[in-house]
């Protein structure tokens, strides 16, 4: 007996027993767990085991552990053309029969309860619903998770790099980056905090005469480094040289402020910017499209308010 006629055999014995046959209607486009579908076939554990034990062996069945238990699902048309043939011919027969319409009825009440044991939880959290999800997962946990958004082809140029968080944060999600930053110590601590990547380069230089050349980046992004210079747009002109048309900046630094003592304690030279002026600057450079948002500021930040500005370069 040729190798594809044994297959069809198996397939056809797999679905000779009406047990199984509900158990693949079940899981049809779900998961569930044992107890799930004890649940809903009132069957004893060990027939249900036996019967998922038979399908997964033929591949009607695939499983994985979630936590102490298992989730079961159908493979749908992993089989191939044949077996899913078979199975839609054998489903239609199932779909008539009253145990079927009883299982349906019982799968809709264990999916409820559920969405009710969720439910109640949720309800039962309240307010305190932020503070246990920080406990969980930390409380910036959404802000890695989005960018995920950036496009994975990218090339990103983080202009004033410091000690390479921003690139940190996107590494894992664009294809090159690029950091850029004229102090020695700087760009050390960032080669050992982003040694792991092979996706990064860092090259020393100033903002003004950035070492990239012309449009090869699609994004630029300037954190907190336009109030350390002197000619913040002269930085903004550089980054629009070396960002293709089409290509965005984004920009982050403080709204204007009276933190004089910054000036001699962090040699800060402008006291934050004002939205007419940075959009000008943006103008400019040859940058349109532009959006600009003050950031609600964190509790526990003692520095002044900030803002972010995203912009487009324009098409020649």
């Amino acid at each position: 007996m040729q190798l594809k006629e044994r297959q069809i055999l198996d397939h056809m014995a797999a679905l000779s027993d009406p047990y199984r046959c509900r158990l693949l209607f079940l899981l049809e486009d779900r998961e569930l767990t044992v107890s799930d579908l004890c649940a809903v076939m009132q069957l004893p554990q060990s027939t249900v085991s036996r019967h998922l034990k038979t399908l997964g062996d033929r591949g009607w069945v695939e499983s994985r552990p979630d936590g102490p238990r298992r989730l079961y699902r159908a493979t749908g048309d992993g089989l191939g053309e044949s077996a899913q043939k078979l199975w839609e011919l054998t489903r239609d027969e199932v779909l008539e029969t009253s145990w079927c319409q009883s299982d349906r009825r019982r799968l809709e009440s264990v999916l409820a309860r559920r969405r009710s044991r969720s439910q109640e939880f949720f309800d039962a959290s309240g307010a305190g619903w932020d503070s246990l999800r920080d406990d969980l997962f930390g409380s910036t946990f959404h802000l890695a998770a989005l960018m995920a958004l950036m496009p994975g082809a990218s090339v990103v140029g983080d202009l004033g790099c410091g000690t390479g968080t921003v690139i940190e944060t996107l590494a894992p999600f664009v294809r090159t980056l690029i950091g850029v930053d004229s102090s020695d110590a700087m760009i050390a601590a960032a080669s050992a905090r982003l040694r792991r990547f092979d996706n990064v380069e860092l090259r020393p230089g100033e903002l003004t005469a950035l070492p990239i050349d012309d449009a090869v980046l699609d994004m630029a992004t300037l954190m907190l480094v336009l109030h350390h210079l002197e000619c913040p747009e002269a930085a903004i002109a550089e980054a629009s040289r070396a960002t293709k048309p089409g290509g965005r900046i984004l920009i982050v630094d403080m709204l204007p402020h009276d933190r004089a003592e910054y000036r001699q304690e962090m040699g800060h030279v402008w006291m934050g910017f004002s939205r007419e002026k940075i959009e000008r600057y943006l103008s400019d450079a040859g940058f349109g499209e532009t959006h600009f948002v003050a950031l609600p500021p964190a509790p526990e930040a003692k520095g002044p308010e900030l803002f972010a500005v995203s912009a487009k370069k324009r098409e020649k």
